[in-house]
């Protein structure tokens, strides 16, 4: 059973230490979605398809999201969001935040964990959280991301053709978050409609990101942003001084 909007931080946190996984309907307001799905579009209209199997080759994806768009600020802040993350990461930033506009004809992306891109032994503190906010619905026909739950655990190292991910189902406005060390992947849409989402990876802040912010995000674009987005991007210390620039902290490059 999903969670209903603004459920406490230690309700989610439950569903993530069981399942990998928590989704909570209604974070986004009916208006609200349609308004930052119809924007998406617009930028996806310029877009290609994948360029290869893991893209997705009837996929298209916006990346450098917050660079084009102003439409993913309150969600890639929001209090629940950052309250969960507080508990799980630490200290943490933006790591891949991307939309993704799964198309009829896609096949199931290959099941991985994105933590996997770091080459850290286990067992280890969790690296990464993944936030699927929904803008359609979620289904099993039009691509609905697969999770394998409760294989955060660490007793799935590897998956292969005996694997038997489910589908998550949300409505649109859901948000699912994720751990970084759940096996997942998006799924096929045999429907006759894209299906669009955005997934804001964030990562503990002594990682590298995979993708880089403080190129992605012109000092232009930032320097109007709201402080706590700004150092999402990167523009922030990780105690007690990773991350300083000429000696100072690096959100003074923006004064």
């Amino acid at each position: 059973m999903h969670l209903k909007a603004e459920p406490s931080v230690d309700a989610v946190l439950k569903r993530l230490d069981r399942d990998g996984y928590s989704i909570i309907e209604d974070m986004l307001e009916g208006d609200e979605t349609a308004r930052i799905r119809g924007e998406l579009s617009r930028i996806l209209e310029e877009i290609p398809f994948g360029r290869n199997d893991f893209e997705g080759r009837r996929t298209r994806r916006i990346y450098a999201i917050f660079a084009k768009t102003r439409a993913m600020d309150r969600a890639a802040t929001h209090p629940l969001v950052l309250g969960v993350l507080d508990r799980v990461l630490g200290h943490y930033q933006l790591s891949a935040p991307v939309g993704i506009e799964i198309g009829p004809g896609e096949v199931a992306q290959s099941l991985h964990r994105d933590e996997g891109v770091y080459p850290v032994p286990h067992p280890h503190d969790e690296l990464v959280t993944n936030v699927m906010w929904s803008l359609d619905d979620f289904t099993e026909a039009n691509g609905g991301t697969r999770v394998v739950p409760r294989s955060h655990r660490g007793a799935l190292e590897r998956v292969d053709e005996t694997t038997r991910p489910i589908t998550v189902e949300m409505p649109a406005g859901s948000v699912m978050i994720y751990l970084g060390s759940l096996w997942h992947g998006g799924g096929a849409n045999r429907s006759d409609r894209a299906r669009l989402g955005v997934a804001i990876e964030y990562i503990a802040s002594w990682l590298r990101p995979q993708e880089t912010q403080l190129l992605a995000v012109p000092p232009e674009t930032v320097r109007e942003l709201p402080e706590r987005l700004q150092e999402l991007l990167g523009y922030n210390i990780r105690p007690p001084f990773l991350g300083y620039v000429d000696g100072r902290h690096p959100r003074r490059l923006l004064e």
